[in-house]
């Protein structure tokens, strides 16, 4: 098998072209694909992350280029085509999906300053905050009052999706609730809980501590709470891989069901990080805009007087399904997932490869897994925190995939709602499918000067009609955590 050596240097990136004699002709590659050149930057080429933190030199690594290339194949068998059925979300906007993406279209910011605590020491003091929030014929009154928000936005969103795919409480009791999992997971769990747990033992001692501390600061909580409420037998678990969490649980749920070992999987993400240990962490991390004077105008992608990011909140949760499943019950079909990938740059905590290597095999792996060839993406749901590094780096993956961008529309969810850290894949799953649903992309907003390196069509500020072929969505997270996941219309 052919090999490709990348090794990164003083400012400079190698690349060694090789062949491999097939045994019927020989056959070239170049970088991660066969017969296809990728651009590799140099190492000065801007990171794709949250933070421009000093970190290592890329380290050598070496890279296997697959024996064989055949033409892109989705999959046909119904017991394996994964589609969607129902959506749900609790968002800054609001619990009702239509609400939260016509908000999005009028290009509206949902970005205000933080009155949930005191934040006037702070030097970030706003945030998407959620106002208003109700759990009313979700969660009983009694668990209501104990839950962490990041739980009751879980179970919110997780039954609303339930019953937006016609999976109310009566119609699962008739199902086999043995093939109905949960994956729905968390950048930083139950922090309420564990904020309040820490202070209670630092001020008053042990036995002060709640006996909820530690089941309701757990990351597994969400699945385990909304698996409990509903009965849900099958696959159950969390994940968490920082911002790009929900991601990695759309990614793992359908290869549960691909698998055969659910019909049907609730999943996406949750966070509720806007206290003052969450905002102060990453005020500590450098990673956030301190652009408080106005607030609406801070998260702004792809524009020269970007300056972080902005914390937001949220969940939004998924029901992944087998055709076959959805079509016996005669579910309402809004959209397919084609595939996804995950992949891990290897590099650092918080900085990215300065080859972007990670990135850019990852769309490549993921429109493998889809079926996919580059031509027929034409939308990109694009991971664009709104830092000074991830935000460049980030196009320059994608132009490495996407030779030809002329068709390309690219959008940042981030720009109107802050960044929901683990529950952000989830929000941007739903846009996605709802700019699939609507032929309607929203605006990235903010977009006032942009980087002269963005050449793709970023929907600057206001709306455009565009009909999306294939859709992909992308989380990158801490840790060099890369994902993307592959959305399209459905036709049977």
């Amino acid at each position: 098998m052919a090999s490709i050596v990348v090794t990164c240097f003083s400012g400079s990136l190698l690349r060694k072209r090789v062949s491999e004699n097939n045994g019927v002709s020989l056959v070239k590659y170049d970088g991660l694909r066969l017969a296809h050149r990728m651009q590799i930057p140099s190492a000065t080429s801007i990171s794709t992350r949250n933070i421009s933190a000093s970190g290592p030199r890329c380290r050598t690594i070496k890279a296997m280029a697959s024996p064989t290339v055949a033409a892109p194949k989705r999959e046909t068998d119904p017991k394996k085509r994964v589609v969607i059925t129902g959506m749900g979300i609790v968002s800054v906007f609001g619990s009702d999906i239509d609400t939260f993406y016509n908000r999005l279209l009028e290009g509206e910011s949902g970005i205000s300053l933080i009155d949930r605590f005191d934040a006037s020491n702070f030097s970030v003091r706003f945030g998407g905050q959620i106002r208003d929030f109700s759990s009313a014929g979700y969660i009983d009154g009694k668990n209501d009052r104990r839950l962490d928000d990041c739980w009751r936005y879980c179970i919110v969103a997780g039954k609303k999706a339930l019953d937006d795919a016609n999976l109310g409480h009566e119609v699962l009791q008739t199902m086999d609730r043995t093939r109905i999992g949960v994956l729905v997971g968390t950048g930083m769990g139950g922090l309420t809980a564990f904020s309040s747990g820490v202070e209670a033992l630092m001020q008053k001692g042990y036995k002060k501590i709640t006996p909820f501390f530690i089941p309701y600061s757990i990351t597994n909580m969400g699945s385990a709470l909304l698996a409990i409420d509903t009965g849900l037998m099958g696959p159950n678990y969390s994940i968490s891989t920082a911002c790009a969490t929900a991601n990695y649980c759309f990614y793992a749920a359908a290869n549960h069901i691909r698998r055969g070992e659910a019909d049907i999987m609730v999943v996406g993400g949750t966070e509720a990080a806007i206290i003052p240990v969450g905002v102060g962490g990453f005020i500590a991390c450098r990673a956030l805009s301190q652009r408080n004077e106005d607030p609406k105008k801070a998260s702004r992608p792809w524009d020269k007087d970007r300056d972080g990011f902005v914390i937001g909140e949220g969940s939004g949760v998924l029901i992944m399904e087998t055709l076959e499943s959805a079509t016996k019950r005669g579910a309402t079909i809004v959209a397919e997932y084609l595939g996804g990938a995950v992949t891990c740059d290897a590099h650092h905590m918080t900085d990215p490869r300065s080859d972007g290597l990670g990135v850019s095999s990852c769309i490549i792996k993921s429109l493998e897994d889809a079926g996919v060839s580059p031509e027929e993406v034409n939308y990109v749901n694009a991971h664009a925190t709104s830092t000074l590094a991830g935000d460049l780096a980030e196009v320059n993956a994608i132009k490495k995939v996407f030779k030809n961008t002329s068709e390309l529309k690219m959008n940042a969810t981030k720009s109107l709602i802050g960044h929901g850290l683990g529950a952000a894949g989830g929000l941007e799953a739903i846009a996605t499918i709802k700019a699939i649903n609507t032929g309607w992309l929203h605006p990235t907003i903010n977009q006032d000067n942009l980087e002269s390196e963005v050449t793709i069509d970023t929907v600057p500020n206001i709306k455009k009609k565009h009909e999306v072929n294939v859709g992909i969505s992308n989380s990158f997270g801490f840790g060099g955590h890369n994902s993307v996941v592959v959305f399209s219309p459905f036709k049977p």
